[in-house]
């Protein structure tokens, strides 16, 4: 094991040699994608498409989110070996259709860790790697630096690609809805069109509740849908002003809800089904106590 100096806090901390065996069992993991996708190969396997494959990429992310909340190690470990091979899947075919290889996949990502990590790699090896900003700040920053210089490389990255015009062409679509509107957000207040603070969210978020509460009183639910989406929108800005992720603070709050609806069930003498709102809301509340006191 080597060293090297941390800029952040100046100290020195070992340097972990890569595992040489690693190499050798990625290419084999490829060996076998490929074996599955050839003919003669899985029949299921070969019929698949990048349109077929997306919903599997999704409840894979969704599986690694579950066991590092679940703190289940060796579950992760199985989770994050179905989501390289999510990676490997979408390599390979693309490398069927001539588009690119897992190769391509590895180096990109090599020269995009260089390149925003001048900090860590000097600024030469960064320029080599495609890094255009120039005068960062880069010995002895913290993590917030190091996010505003990672921000300015890709900015500049963007630039390089004449597809993205607008600000938010630089927010992918690709990602959870609440994520997304979050992050639309915080492309805007770059252009500092923002709310100044987070009561003025709240104030927003109030007004929304009001014109949503008016279209489902005029029965128009066309509008109440449009109008319940702004109020997601505000919501999911309301959490980037409280610095919250607005994704986990819903899953955190899904899990609540499961935790609770369980004691529920345990505590019914008869099916839910059964009973009557009044008992139902009796059972909600004892199990909301019996949570908290827990």
């Amino acid at each position: 094991m080597s060293a090297e100096k941390d800029a952040a806090s100046g100290t020195t901390a070992p340097q972990r040699a890569a595992d040489p065996q690693t190499g050798t069992i990625f290419a084999e993991a490829v060996a076998i994608m490929a074996r599955l996708r050839a003919p003669g190969g899985c029949p299921w396997d070969r019929e698949q498409t990048f349109a077929t494959i997306r919903k599997y990429t999704l409840e894979e992310t969704y599986e690694v989110l579950d066991a590092i909340e679940r703190e289940a190690w060796p579950d992760l470990a199985d989770e994050l070996g179905d989501l390289l091979l999510q990676v490997l899947f979408y390599a390979e075919m693309a490398d069927e259709a001539g588009y690119f290889t897992i190769a391509d996949v590895i180096a990109n990502l090599s020269r995009k860790l260089i390149r925003r990590h001048p900090h860590v790699f000097g600024e030469e090896a960064a320029a080599a790697a495609g890094n255009r900003a120039e005068g960062l700040d880069r010995n002895g920053i913290g993590a917030a630096q190091v996010l505003r210089n990672w921000d300015q490389i890709k900015l500049l990255e963007k630039k390089a690609h004449p597809a993205a015009t607008g600000r938010l062409d630089a927010v992918s679509r690709a990602m959870p809805a609440l994520v997304e509107s979050a992050k639309i957000g915080s492309a805007a207040a770059k252009a500092h069109f923002d709310w100044p603070s987070v009561h003025g969210v709240l104030a927003k978020l109030h007004e929304e509740t009001r014109e949503l509460q008016s279209e489902i009183d005029r029965g128009d639910m066309t509008a109440a849908a449009e109008e319940l989406g702004d109020l997601l929108f505000t919501a999911a800005n309301l959490a980037r002003h409280l610095k919250v992720d607005p994704e986990l603070a819903l899953r955190d709050a899904n899990a609540k809800f499961r935790r609770r609806f369980a004691i529920m069930e345990g505590n019914a003498e008869r099916p839910l089904e059964e009973l009557s709102p009044e008992e139902l809301e009796t059972l909600w509340l004892g199990a909301k106590t019996a949570q908290n006191s827990a």
